[in-house]
């Protein structure tokens, strides 16, 4: 028998009191919104991208989950209506909503369940999440019952369901969901004018048609933290999630915008190739993280909002250990490291940075403090597609500075391959471990071990646990607070 676990869905839509901007008495309530992103996507399939920003436009708005992530970080059902869960905990069935369609007309039952997981799994697949998917035989009971068996124990399930890497895609349309993104959810992509813009419109034919309250959502992209600024100031864009750090002080004191403060699951890291030589000797590594300060770096990289880590690992997730005195400042104990390692100095590096703030702002902090223990650090910034082919695809990079926003990410030191190239079969046992017990007292003891064990291989420098603000004209309701996953709500936006 299974053992049932089901969860129904209890959002109620609420009445929206009719704003009248100056410039537009006669239009009745306001029914638009422009929001700010840093970055513009490379292109807008989650499933076959790395980059955040893909999910920041596609996801709960264009292409749906089975399950839906709330701000607060829980699990409710999306396209799913309910599951139930197996004794070993490893067999998930999913009873499926029923009356829903794609935006190009076609059905959405079990079959495209299976076909977007067995694809996600698939030899070909370049989805992020490729291992978690690999491990799922996805069998379809009738068209709207599903059933997914883990060949390991993974009590993240549900939610790792919800994320933008398990979007629910349409067999026809998803070779081009890169470009002409096709889904279940309550907006289309309208047009994008690369560089510049992106605009999502109402779909008629969501099956909820009072779900989505703005009938227009403009996306600008806007990298630069001035403009961001002067965006806002402008009236050019209602609301910035996720603005930059430096902005935040010329809003806090003006009643004519809010300023949210929330938490956020990211990790910000100084990211090391440990293929390359001296990289690959942890004693360098290790002098690299005892070089720098890290409350130095959230000051200058993210203004203060930001609690210092000392693993891939933040305050508030399962199992947190505290690991910022493995590593600690210290500029003699990282000197005596580089010559125990027989480094030469001064050692000469590149550190390749993306574009967001705290990468750029950040790099030169970390370039100051390196160059106090003899490495002297050739600072190369690049955009964000140059990033993501060079850095993260073709691993071409020395050092490189970037937050790592997904909520339960240990596992990519599990993966030879990944781009830091970090390689340890201590931690590849652990982990195999963690994702087989079911037990969440001991799960988490071993959460605690895997975090000691990064933090002492130096597997990276581990940095801070940004706080991401948002900052909105007053009348904007419906924006995340807190941040478990990088998304944009846009149903739960509305005006007063």
């Amino acid at each position: 028998m299974l053992k049932r676990r089901t969860l129904l869905t209890t959002a109620a839509l609420a009445t929206v009191p009719l704003a009248l901007p100056q410039a537009a008495l006669a239009q009745g309530r306001k029914d638009s919104m422009v929001l700010g992103m840093t970055l513009e996507p490379p292109g807008l399939d989650p499933t076959a991208g790395a980059a955040s920003a893909i999910a920041e436009i596609v996801q709960y708005n264009i292409l749906e989950t089975l399950t839906k992530i709330n701000a607060d970080g829980s699990v409710s059902p999306l396209l799913a209506e309910s599951w139930e869960v197996s004794p070993d905990l490893r067999t998930y069935t999913f009873r499926l909503r029923r009356g829903v369609k794609f935006q190009n007309g076609e059905p959405f039952n079990a079959q495209a369940v299976k076909f977007s997981f067995d694809r996600a799994g698939g030899e070909k697949s370049t989805n992020k999440d490729k291992r978690t998917f690999a491990n799922i035989t996805t069998q379809v009971v009738d068209d709207y019952t599903v059933v997914l068996i883990n060949k390991e124990i993974d009590p993240d399930l549900p939610f790792l369901l919800g994320q933008a890497t398990a979007v629910i895609v349409e067999p026809k349309s998803a070779d081009t969901n890169a470009t002409k993104p096709v889904g279940t959810g309550p907006y289309k992509l309208d047009s994008w004018n690369k560089g510049s813009s992106l605009v999502l419109s109402k779909w008629d034919g969501f099956r909820n048609p009072g779900a989505a309250k703005l009938n227009k959502v403009t996306f600008r992209f806007i990298s630069d933290p001035a403009a961001q600024a002067a965006s806002l100031l402008a009236g050019d864009v209602d609301a910035f999630p996720r603005i930059a750090t430096r902005v935040v002080p010329q809003f806090k004191n003006n009643p004519q915008y809010q300023v949210i403060l929330g938490g956020s699951r990211a990790k910000t890291i100084l990211a090391i190739n440990n293929k390359r030589k001296p990289l690959d000797d942890p004693r360098v590594r290790k002098a690299i993280s005892m070089a720098i300060d890290r409350k130095a770096v959230i000051e200058g990289a993210a203004d203060g909002f930001g609690v210092p880590i000392g693993s891939h690992y933040v305050p508030g997730a399962a199992g947190y250990v505290d690991t910022t005195a493995v590593n600690p400042f210290n500029i003699e104990k990282a000197k005596q490291l580089l010559a125990e390692a027989g480094v030469k100095t001064p050692l000469e590096l590149t550190m390749t940075l993306p574009p967001p703030p705290y990468a750029r702002q950040g790099g030169e902090v970390v370039a100051a403090q390196l160059a106090k223990i003899g490495i002297n650090v050739k600072i190369q910034n690049v955009e964000w597609a140059q990033w993501l082919s060079g850095t993260y695809g073709n691993k071409d990079y020395d050092l490189s500075i970037v937050s790592h926003v997904e909520p339960f990410d240990l596992g990519n030191y599990a993966k030879a391959d990944y781009y830091w190239g970090y390689q340890s079969k201590e931690f590849n046992a652990l982990y195999d471990k963690i994702k087989a017990t079911g037990n969440t007292a001991e799960r988490n003891k071993l959460l605690g071990e895997a975090q000691k064990l990064l933090a002492n291989d130096a597997a990276n420098a581990f940095l801070f646990q940004p706080q991401f603000p948002v900052i909105a004209k007053k009348g904007v309701k419906g924006l995340w607070k807190e941040m478990p996953v990088f998304v944009n709500d846009l149903s739960a936006l509305s005006w007063s």
